[in-house]
């Protein structure tokens, strides 16, 4: 069987636009991705009126400002007042000038109000991914006048499972209530009376977004409460806005590990010069740092004369230590970013990175040493006559490069975050590149130690 999504996309390319009025938004959105911004622009604004919005309200729209830029003015004012306000505020930190005043200024006052504040917030912070649009009611209101204010209003809010309760004099909140709680609860009683024992989770809107994240996953909430210093409930982040927020994050993290800047965009979306600007940057960076390595050769010169065996076993040595430098990296970054770890645990880290990296740098030194003696005994290479000296200096050497790039790759993350730096900036490439250089200082250090009076 054909999967919808894909019959969908073929029908709107081959402009057989049929009824989508009754398919799932995250198909026609996929139907719209698939078209240039015009023609999807087109197909969005043949759709009714309700299904439009549910469409442009999905942040999986590739091209949202390019589609509403080739709208009619007043119809993406209609659409823009009918998604969500968070959403709303995202496609606007999108839209360039003149079209996002333009239609910023079409809003009507209160829609304008309530997304210029929150365009207000910091990038990143609760408030900027918050939603105005929730359930509240007075202390003073019956479960039952509660539930029918609920039925009142439930299209226009974005989620009802959470009730936030608020004092109706100073207006700050006292008590969040789920729905389940309310619907089981006496009609006649206070809604109070449903609300559990202990205070309801909140959040400043000038935290960072992760923040609200970790109180929505450790709690098992489906919406935190944002609120002000007196304690007045601006508004509230939902799971769905923690998931988004969480795919964004990772996505950035997962492309800085790979050595370039996060991407703005999709992939396939983001133009060759802006390609060229986020990778081309790193690259040359690591390029440069990369010729440490040269230099290092250089300094060793010498001995790799005297003992051209060595150089057989620089690129083992260097992609040991890289590796796992990059190991390290990897699950430090990831631990910081859990709140696993504080700055102050550094020093943890690194007694426990130190017998790690001894044991891990052992082992590879043992399989090491049993493949040159493998070779050398089995007539496959011949290491010369001071090979069970050149094997010594080779596991030596693992243990010691393995152990240094363990302690680089995780005391890096809690340098740059000191010093106020993403973490995720300690890419593996990078962590790789500065232990290849001080991997070639190792190895030589311990072949002149050992090899001396030999071949050095």
């Amino acid at each position: 069987m054909q999967d919808t999504s894909e019959t969908i996309t073929k029908e709107t390319l081959a402009g057989q636009n049929g009824d989508l009025a009754h398919v799932r938004a995250p198909e026609i959105v996929d139907a719209l991705n698939a078209r240039e911004p015009a023609d999807a622009a087109k197909l969005l604004q043949s759709l009714p009126p309700e299904k439009a919005i549910e469409v442009l309200d999905l942040p999986g729209l590739d091209s949202t400002c390019e589609i509403l830029a080739e709208l009619p003015q007043d119809t993406a004012v209609a659409l823009l007042s009918g998604v969500s306000d968070d959403r709303a505020a995202d496609i606007f930190k999108e839209l360039v000038e003149p079209l996002r005043i333009t239609l910023l200024n079409g809003l009507n006052p209160d829609t304008r109000n309530v997304i210029s504040g929150l365009l207000a917030y910091p990038e990143r912070s609760a408030g900027s991914i918050m939603t105005t649009e929730f359930v509240s009611v007075p202390s003073s209101w019956t479960i039952a006048e509660v539930l029918h204010h609920i039925r009142m209003v439930e299209r226009t809010r974005e989620t009802v499972y959470s009730i936030f309760v608020t004092d109706p004099v100073k207006k700050t909140l006292i008590q969040a209530v789920p729905l389940r709680r309310l619907i089981s609860g006496d009609p006649h009683a206070s809604v109070l009376t449903a609300a559990p024992a202990r205070k309801p989770l909140m959040i400043s809107p000038e935290a960072d977004r992760m923040e609200a994240a970790r109180l929505i996953s450790r709690y098992d909430l489906l919406a935190v409460a944002v609120v002000d210093g007196p304690g007045h409930i601006l508004g509230i982040v939902t799971v769905d806005d923690v998931i988004d927020a969480i795919v964004e994050e990772s996505t950035e993290d997962a492309q800085k590990f790979g050595g370039m800047e996060a991407l703005d965009e999709p992939y396939l979306r983001i133009s060759f010069l802006e390609m060229i600007k986020k990778r081309g940057g790193w690259l040359c960076a690591l390029f440069l740092s990369e010729m440490l390595t040269a230099s290092a050769m250089q300094t060793f010169q010498t001995e790799l004369e005297k003992a051209i065996v060595l150089t057989l076993f620089i690129p083992l040595i260097m992609s040991s230590g890289g590796n796992s430098g990059s190991q390290a990296t990897s699950l430090l970054i990831r631990s910081l970013a859990l709140h696993e770890l504080r700055l102050r645990d550094w020093w943890r880290v690194a007694l426990r990175e130190l017998p790690t990296g001894l044991t891990l740098g052992a082992i590879l030194g043992v399989i090491g040493i049993v493949r040159i003696t493998l070779w050398q005994t089995l007539g496959i290479f011949d290491y010369g006559p001071h090979w069970v000296l050149v094997a010594a200096t080779v596991g030596t050497a693992l243990v010691g490069i393995v152990t240094f790039g363990s302690l680089c790759g995780s005391m890096l993350p809690f340098i740059l975050k000191r010093i106020g730096f993403d973490p995720a900036s300690a890419s593996a490439p990078f962590v790789a590149t500065l232990v290849d250089v001080t991997g070639l200082v190792i190895y030589f250090g311990v072949a002149a130690v050992i090899l001396r009076g030999t071949l050095l």
